[in-house]
């Protein structure tokens, strides 16, 4: 299965993990360069960075930035494609389910990740019932399969409303969001949570920047709107909400 790996230059251990992790897992691993905050004057000019719900860092901004790369490769490879960041700890399991996945009809987009936060989710699919429909998230940007036409709406999406990568990816009207379950990756720094060794040591750039603090009113409008949301989607019948746990062995 052909993989992509965010990953900046200058992370070095991450990448060699992600190859080594590759490697053990047969992925066919495609490098997708990262854009670096010192890149973003001369590529995030027409984006439209204040209709989200907060001011974004600068480094958020970079991260949509990279993750539209890899979207934009997914389409020109043609086929669903896993998209990584260089944090990104998949499970044994992973492969096995993403091979079987990437043939069901009815999917844009697969979540493989867990991070210690309720999910919405639905019915399994009929042909797998490890997957199953996702309804509502907060997070979910480290690991995913994602279809070509997933990856357009995506793009579309992110053009018109510039958010967190996570954010587009759980926001985006119309994207066929499903959930692996139980989660089939996590983010290294999510491995005591889990009771997990971590591989490598991990530090977060994103979190560790202050995050502005200037919301518009507008802003602050699309904000209270999107939990009322969230809110109504939590009253659809058929669905529960789940902290799923990564499937270790």
């Amino acid at each position: 299965m052909r993989a992509l790996v965010i990953n900046l230059a200058h992370e070095t251990k991450r990448l060699a993990f992600q190859t080594a992790q590759a490697e053990s897992l047969r992925l066919e691993l495609e490098i997708v360069p990262a854009v670096s905050v010192s890149q973003l004057p001369g590529l995030a000019g027409e984006m439209n960075w204040d209709r989200w719900q907060r001011p974004l860092r600068e480094s958020e901004k970079a991260a949509l930035l990279s993750h539209r790369s890899a979207w934009h490769r997914v389409i020109a490879l043609g086929v669903p494609t896993l998209v990584l960041e260089d944090d990104a700890w998949l499970m044994p399991n992973a492969v096995p389910l993403l091979l079987q996945a990437e043939r069901l009809p009815g999917l844009e987009h697969l979540s493989l990740e867990t991070r210690g936060r309720m999910k919405l989710l639905g019915a399994p699919h009929p042909q797998l019932p490890t997957v199953r429909r996702l309804w509502l998230d907060r997070t979910g940007a480290a690991a995913y399969l994602l279809w070509p036409e997933g990856a357009r709406k995506l793009i579309d999406r992110s053009s018109q409303v510039a958010a967190l990568a996570d954010a587009v990816l759980v926001e985006t009207p119309g994207l066929l969001r499903w959930q692996a379950a139980p989660a089939q990756a996590i983010q290294i720094d999510m491995a005591a949570h889990y009771g997990l060794a971590p591989p490598i040591p991990i530090n977060s750039a994103i979190s560790s920047a202050e995050r502005p603090q200037n919301s518009s009113r507008r802003q602050r409008f699309t904000r209270f709107a999107r939990q009322v949301q969230m809110g109504v989607a939590l009253l659809r019948p058929g669905t529960e909400r789940v902290e799923l746990r990564p499937q270790v062995d």
